[in-house]
């Protein structure tokens, strides 16, 4: 296969920390530009890693014409902006969860997309992990029975008042920025949408960014429940409980890329931990993107995926501010 030629908008710490190793050792793809406002940034992050060409803004990338895809990491106010852009440039775009800041946004993006001819994915990169894909397997052939819960843990401590994270103005906040993610498995999981959600917000009293959200999503027959928190103490954990059995996957999002995941099962018979390899998450999932593009195949995760997720983010910031069930 023909490799898949990238471009990075942003030199993001995210990227070049977590997101770039594997990418450097792809015969599936390679990273063939990045830019960033500031050139000198995006000149050294280039020579650092051997990316063939640099530019000092988004634009220019965006006017090579080697480049076939590109990769949005940036703050999730300029999401939306930059798909749309990426779109009329004729590029197929990946870009960092959440696609925009509410559900009408994300839609709009994913028909700008559909009408430029360009492909269009959610960075949900767990889901591309052999942990999840086993996981989701086991529940699909009935290994705990039918799922009635689904738990989810997920926090971190930043009390820096310039990070885009504490950034209410960026779209910062524990809910879209961790909160997407305990959304995002449970619908994951029971294959389906909730059908109401209510949840509980602690905000910053500066930042006014949500900083403790717990929530309950309704799946019908099935329930989920999370808490996200930013000032906390560094945690997270899924735990999916069935009829006959029960998931539990020890670290579902960060997980090392040389490290074997955990991924515990219970049942009547008793408790095992199926063999799983270590894996990058985050070169699984550009390079099932760049398959689909070279194949001409649905991208992995549909653009739809992306849209759905908000709605239940939006329903439950509708729920902070009524105190009260919403529908989604």
């Amino acid at each position: 296969m023909e490799v898949v030629r990238w471009g990075v908008l942003g030199v993001a710490n995210i990227f070049t920390k977590k997101v770039l190793p594997p990418l450097l050792k792809s015969d599936l793809l390679r990273v063939e530009a990045i830019a960033s406002r500031n050139e000198e940034k995006a000149r050294a992050v280039a020579t650092t890693f051997g990316i063939p060409k640099s530019y000092g803004s988004y634009d220019q990338l965006l006017a090579d014409p080697d480049i076939e895809a590109v990769y949005i990491p940036l703050p999730n106010h300029l999401h939306a902006e930059w798909i749309r852009k990426a779109a009329e440039a004729g590029k197929h775009i990946l870009c960092e969860k959440p696609l925009a800041l509410n559900a009408e946004e994300a839609a709009a993006c994913v028909e700008y997309a559909a009408k430029a001819g360009v492909r269009l994915m959610e960075a949900f990169m767990y889901r591309f992990h052999p942990q999840w894909q086993r996981a989701r397997e086991l529940v699909y052939l009935g290994e705990i029975g039918e799922v009635l819960a689904v738990h989810t843990c997920y926090a971190y401590d930043l009390k820096d008042p310039g990070n885009i994270r504490n950034r209410l103005d960026m779209g910062g906040g524990g809910l879209m920025d961790i909160g997407c993610y305990a959304v995002s498995v449970p619908r994951f999981i029971f294959g389906r949408e909730p059908e109401r959600v209510i949840g509980q917000f602690t905000r910053d009293p500066d930042f006014k960014t949500d900083i403790l959200t717990s929530a309950i999503l309704d799946f019908g027959r099935g329930r989920s429940v999370f808490t996200v928190g930013t000032q906390g103490f560094r945690a997270q954990a899924v735990d999916i409980y069935g009829t006959s059995g029960a998931l539990h996957i020890e670290i579902p999002f960060n997980m090392y890329p040389d490290v074997p995941p955990v991924l515990t099962v219970t049942t009547l018979i008793g408790e095992r931990t199926p063999e799983l390899a270590a894996a990058d998450q985050y070169g699984l999932e550009f390079e099932a993107f760049s398959v689909a593009l070279r194949e001409d195949l649905p991208v992995p995760t549909p653009a739809e995926d992306a849209v759905a997720n908000q709605k239940v983010l939006d329903a439950l910031f509708r729920s902070e501010t009524s105190g009260r069930w919403e529908a989604i």
